[in-house]
């Protein structure tokens, strides 16, 4: 089944859902994992600005791997640089360097209107990949 899982991170409470569900399927499968997460940036008329510092991004990183290691899971994790229009592309891209067989995200829940002008990045690795992808719904009640 599932041998090579790769689980995305951000900063929101969502991450935590997302990690432990990629972590009950590893410890059934025996599978490894990686855990991603991108660190954005975004454009401005004059800039580039940063939206998260390296420190909340290791933070952020180094959280997901301790609770997967905890649980006796081999784990390990990389850091990606990118704008928040390219996070999709960098999730499935390093998927594909992985060589995962299952991506794991947490959905962030907006409006159609929304989405309609800011594609979910959920949505759009899922067009961007040829690897299946498990969406973690929120646990509102540990969030």
């Amino acid at each position: 089944m599932f041998q090579r899982i790769l689980v995305a991170v951000d900063p929101s409470p969502a991450r935590r859902s997302a990690v432990r569900l990629a972590g009950e399927l590893a410890q059934l499968t025996n599978a490894e994992v990686r855990v991603v997460h991108v660190i954005t940036s975004a454009v401005s008329v004059a800039a580039i600005v940063a939206l998260e510092d390296d420190t909340e991004a290791k933070a952020v990183l180094d959280e997901a791997l301790a609770d997967l290691r905890d649980r006796g899971i081999k784990a390990e994790g990389t850091l990606v640089r990118g704008l928040t229009t390219q996070v999709a592309e960098a999730i499935s891209e390093t998927a594909a360097e992985f060589g995962a067989d299952l991506i794991v995200l947490s959905p962030h829940h907006r409006g159609a209107v929304e989405a309609l002008f800011d594609p979910r990045v959920s949505d759009a690795v899922a067009h961007h990949t040829n690897t299946a992808v498990l969406l973690a719904p929120e646990d509102r009640t540990k969030a």
